[in-house]
């Protein structure tokens, strides 16, 4: 598949490169949250966590750890957010597996999805059909 993320990564689109090693391929997202925004995509296609294959998704947690060690470190960062979107109903807008490693400090502005309690007895059906496809 002939996306963004693989333009990057074969060189043809440039980028502020972080991380590249036979698997996966980080670099800075043009768009940034915060500044030290990066993006870590396997070089392998697919279009999201939902269509990859396991060994892959091995290989590209250990180097999203790496790189939100690097991250936190280098930017001074007081936390960060390893955030992940697949398909178009959950804002996905490149389909190319991706996960954003967003830096976080005191005051950014940046805010999470808010939450919704569950009605009375709807946990308990939700939590019964999910174990079911498992």
């Amino acid at each position: 598949m002939d996306t963004i993320f693989s333009k990057i990564i074969s060189g043809e689109i440039p980028c502020e490169k972080i991380y590249e090693d036979d698997h996966v391929f980080a670099f800075l997202d043009i768009i940034p949250t915060n500044p030290g925004h990066t993006l870590v995509v396997p070089k392998k296609w697919s279009s999201d966590l939902l269509d990859t294959d396991e060994e892959t998704l091995k290989r590209l947690i250990v180097v999203v750890q790496k790189i939100a060690k690097a991250v936190m470190e280098a930017t001074g960062a007081v936390g960060v957010n390893v955030a992940q979107n697949n398909r178009e109903g959950a804002g996905q807008k490149v389909f190319h597996l991706h996960f954003h490693v967003i830096p976080r400090f005191e005051g950014d502005g940046y805010e999470h999805w808010h939450g919704k309690p569950y009605e009375n007895g709807e946990e308990k059906l939700v939590g019964e059909k999910i174990r079911k496809m498992l």
